[in-house]
């Protein structure tokens, strides 16, 4: 199945893809279910109220991660990529108040978020440990539909049939819609051996089989144009984050400083380090504070790519636009490969699929960037998933703060740290990019569920919450 580079990246709000947008998606995608023609009503039967429950990870860490938030948001109608965030807030209370919603182009419904949305830990669905229901009922109480939905990372959402279906796809099978189709490191790489082209070019050309190289662009340059915003706007940010764990934003404080010091022009033998970390962690204090970022590959990471590509601007010479846009192309490819083959989602295989995989996405591009033979991009992205495997998924308080900000600033610096080690060989190295995949897989099957974002194991046990 083609994975779009905008399947990749996308544009969303805070703190959680899966436990936020996945489930406002998911609420919108119900909404749509019940003005469509695929359902059967009984004679004279009108929907006049609806409820939701949340399993599993959702249930557990709902609501630190802001999924009761997102749900109602998503119940009024309101999408991901276009809800205005300064207006969460009194969308949110006026539900609350009325105790009803009232989404575009349908009727009121009667949905009082205390009673109507059930966090349910004790239920979890067999499908995914990101689980949801939802389901419409008449004047009488009497169930109308029901429907279940899987968030399973990234924003992505799946009806139960759907996921059962994506079950039953042979992943050996090339897709033929798009001219390179690789799903595997090892295909990609056999690819641009007999084409001569780039990572960057094959997956532009896989692009532009469904799009037009203007809208591409453009498209690319949007995923840029949020994801710069949200380094400024984390830069420019002050205060205690939400979530009842009084954490500080530190991000404005260490970048005043940085600049500090590059004014009076003082050698500073951590600088690399010093910009990368406080790049990703405006992001994310930004991203936990609920504000706009974009899944990279998800929420949870979303501040290691960002703050890559801001600190090649900076510090790289040649890089331009196009540089970024073929950063992100390379990434994207890098992104497909392991969602296809393993996980990004921290419920299902723990933070090694988060910010694992935003480090080797980020290794890729910037080793492209840097003049990176397709060996050795495959190469810097093997070395920075390597040395994520095994790192669990374990926010305190379920809120996405702590480990979590720091974990980014880590992950950009191992991808940085990861694109230097590839360049200076040749490409040979001995574990290849898909069995360090595979590995991942299994070591996510394996772990404890403890340890993959239900806040039940690691710190967030603990640590005392202050």
């Amino acid at each position: 199945m083609f994975l779009s580079v905008f399947d990749v990246f996308k544009i969303g709000i805070g703190p959680s893809s899966s436990h936020t947008m996945g489930p406002m998606s998911a609420a919108v995608r119900f909404l749509d279910e019940i003005a469509g023609p695929d359902w059967v009503r009984p004679a004279g039967a009108h929907v006049s109220a609806i409820k939701a429950s949340l399993h599993g990870s959702l249930a557990f860490t709902g609501i630190g991660h802001g999924t009761g938030r997102a749900v109602v948001l998503g119940l009024t109608g309101q999408l991901p990529d276009q809800v205005d965030p300064d207006l969460m807030e009194s969308i949110i209370a006026e539900v609350e108040r009325t105790r009803r919603i009232a989404p575009p182009g349908h009727p009121e419904y009667e949905f009082d978020p205390a009673v109507d949305l059930v966090f349910d830990k004790k239920h979890p669905l067999p499908g995914h440990a990101n689980g949801m229901t939802f389901t419409a009922h008449d004047g009488d109480g009497v169930m109308l539909l029901k429907r279940v939905y899987y968030s399973i990372g990234g924003g992505f959402v799946v009806t139960d049939t759907e996921l059962e279906a994506l079950k039953q796809v042979d992943q050996t099978k090339a897709d033929k819609s798009v001219p390179y189709p690789f799903a595997y490191a090892k295909e990609m790489l056999d690819m641009a051996a007999r084409s001569g082209l780039s990572i960057a070019q094959m997956k532009r050309a896989n692009e532009e089989a469904h799009t037009s190289p203007e809208e591409l662009d453009a498209g690319l340059d949007r995923i840029w144009d949020a994801m710069s915003g949200c380094i400024d706007r984390g830069l420019s940010g002050e205060g205690i984050m939400p979530g009842g764990l009084k954490v500080r934003r530190r991000a404005r404080v260490l970048h005043d400083k940085l600049e500090e010091e590059w004014r009076l022009n003082r050698r500073n033998p951590l600088l690399a380090n010093d910009w990368l970390s406080v790049y990703a962690m405006a992001v994310n204090e930004e991203n936990a504070s609920g504000g706009r970022v974009v899944t990279a590959p998800t929420n949870g990471a979303a501040g290691v790519i960002p703050a890559t590509i801001r600190y090649m601007l900076r510090f790289h010479d040649g890089a331009d636009t196009q540089s970024v846009r073929d950063y992100l192309l390379t990434a994207a490819a890098i992104g497909g490969i392991i969602k296809h083959n393993a996980s990004i989602s921290g419920a299902e295989v723990g933070c090694q699929g988060e910010v694992g995989s935003a480090a080797a996405m980020s290794a890729a591009g910037l080793a492209a960037v840097m003049g990176g033979t397709p060996e050795q991009i495959e190469n810097a992205a093997e070395i920075a998933l390597e040395h994520h495997l095994g790192m669990t998924c374990d926010p305190v308080g379920g809120l996405v703060q702590v480990p979590c900000i720091e974990r980014n600033a880590l992950g950009a610096v191992k991808a940085v740290t990861a694109a230097s080690l590839a360049l200076k060989g040749d490409g040979q190295h001995f574990v290849p990019l898909d069995a360090c995949v595979e590995t991942m897989r299994q070591t996510g099957l394996d772990m404890n569920e403890r340890y993959k974002e239900t806040s039940t194991g690691g710190l967030a046990v603990n640590v005392v919450e202050c």
